[in-house]
């Protein structure tokens, strides 16, 4: 592992998952004594789950690039039928109204929608990249289908925050490929009036959006998130009341360890622990990007564009969702909530890219001195 420790996404990676630690075991103590009798309950969990996460991080870069590209696509209908299992009686698991876990041995859940948002990725890169191909092959209604049916499932559970990253991230990657702009306008003129139809007219998600305009008109229901959210930001300060002291997690916010917890940051490390870790949410997003725009085989490229653009709409919505930005939305934090198949589905996609970081470098060591970075043995014969 130590050559990586060059990679300085990979040291992002490795310092989130501390600070995801560290949060998890401040904003959940309290919570797992009064539910469990055991304040170590959830972190103890997410050190496995982390532990776990590593281990699929390193794999993942060792995979041979080539069998991500030829049979990487499964993964979508892997994840797929993953969500449809979630309906199924005593497997599926309801939590908070919404059914998207599969209930699985020694306790554990599992949530097939996490893989799913990396699955697509590779399954719409696949499409964009080898299209002529697969339109030669497969009809492009079976395509569709193969889109919407997941996508329906999602909405099901329901879970719209999933269903709203899947889609700006395949809009957006029709964009940086090419899309002409009068089918991107089409779409635009199709997607936004079906967003709002999808958001007013179930009563729940109109509820958010009247609670988010006007949080202040329901303080104990509707609004009492956002306004227990805005009083830990408030509480923090510039520097903070220190870790473990903040008081918005004893029962005052809502979902402390899971979909709040940048607000408990806020409050115990101050608006400059706020900043900090933005400052490195931003550094990953960033270098994904750059790794991207870096390689010049067009999958690579996609792959790693849709799997930034996905990590980098999760903070951005969950952290609009705690400012009080945007409608109350249960989305995670990347990292820093609390929860095992996030975690696992995050490594597995910062492995893909770190793969790509990886095969980029091998590529352009060997184009200099015609033998791979890890066997200096010609590179002297070479000098």
């Amino acid at each position: 592992m130590f050559r990586y420790l060059s990679s300085s996404l990979f040291l992002a990676i490795i310092t989130l998952l501390g600070i995801g630690l560290v949060q998890v075991y401040s904003s959940s103590f309290i919570f797992a004594i009064e539910s469990y009798g055991d304040g170590l309950f959830f972190f103890k969990r997410q050190l496995v789950f982390a532990l776990i996460a590593a281990c699929v991080l390193v794999g993942t870069i060792h995979i041979p690039f080539k069998y991500i590209e030829k049979h990487g696509w499964m993964l979508w209908f892997a994840a797929a039928i993953g969500v449809l299992m979630t309906f199924v009686p005593g497997l599926g698991v309801r939590v908070g109204g919404a059914i998207r876990w599969i209930q699985l041995p020694f306790g554990i859940r599992f949530e097939p929608a996490e893989l799913l948002k990396i699955s697509f990725s590779v399954w719409f890169a696949s499409l964009l990249c080898r299209r002529d191909n697969i339109l030669g092959h497969v009809k492009w209604w079976w395509l569709a289908l193969a889109m919407i049916v997941p996508m329906f499932l999602l909405l099901r559970q329901p879970d719209f925050g999933s269903f709203a990253i899947i889609t700006m991230v395949a809009v957006s990657l029709l964009f940086a490929f090419g899309l002409q702009w009068k089918y991107i306008v089409a779409a635009f003129a199709i997607i936004v009036p079906a967003f709002y139809m999808l958001v007013m007219t179930v009563p729940y998600r109109r509820a958010r959006v009247l609670a988010f305009l006007d949080p202040w008109s329901d303080p104990a229901q509707k609004g009492f998130q956002v306004i227990q959210s805005m009083l830990s930001f408030h509480s923090g300060g510039l520097t903070g009341a220190g870790l473990g002291q903040g008081q918005g997690k004893l029962f005052f916010l809502p979902e402390a360890h899971t979909d709040f917890t940048l607000a408990v940051l806020g409050e115990e490390m101050g608006f400059v622990g706020f900043i900090a870790i933005l400052a490195l949410y931003g550094f990953v997003v960033f270098r994904g990007i750059q790794i991207a725009m870096k390689t010049e085989d067009a999958f690579k490229r996609s792959l790693a564009l849709g799997l930034s653009m996905t990590f980098g709409l999760s903070v951005f919505i969950n952290a609009g969702v705690v400012m009080g930005l945007l409608p109350t939305k249960g989305l995670t934090l990347p990292f820093l909530s609390y929860g095992g198949s996030s975690l696992v589905a995050l490594c597995f996609m910062f492995g893909l890219i770190l793969n790509i970081e990886n095969s980029f470098e091998e590529d352009k060591f060997s184009k200099r001195f015609g033998t791979s970075r890890w066997n200096t043995s010609k590179v002297k014969a070479h000098d």
